[in-house]
């Protein structure tokens, strides 16, 4: 896994946390760890699908993903 996706995990749990804040909810650590894993699962089979797809190394379809977000906001 690249690294810029694994240190998003940390980005995340800290969403969640600013999430539960904002509503006045407490989740549990099990709770917790399952929304992670459903963000880092998709997040990973699309950086894994570009990175077979234009055989490139996981990082840079990780950039790509990135960028490919970024341009679709832009334009929305």
């Amino acid at each position: 896994m690249p690294d810029v996706l694994t240190n998003a995990g940390g980005v995340i749990v800290s969403y969640f946390e600013w999430v539960q804040n904002r509503q006045g909810m407490s989740w549990t650590l099990d709770e917790v760890h399952t929304r992670l894993q459903k963000f880092m699962q998709r997040a990973f089979d699309k950086v894994w699908e570009i990175s077979v797809a234009e055989n490139i190394p996981l990082r840079n379809a990780a950039y790509a993903l990135v960028m490919r977000r970024i341009g679709e906001a832009v334009e929305a």
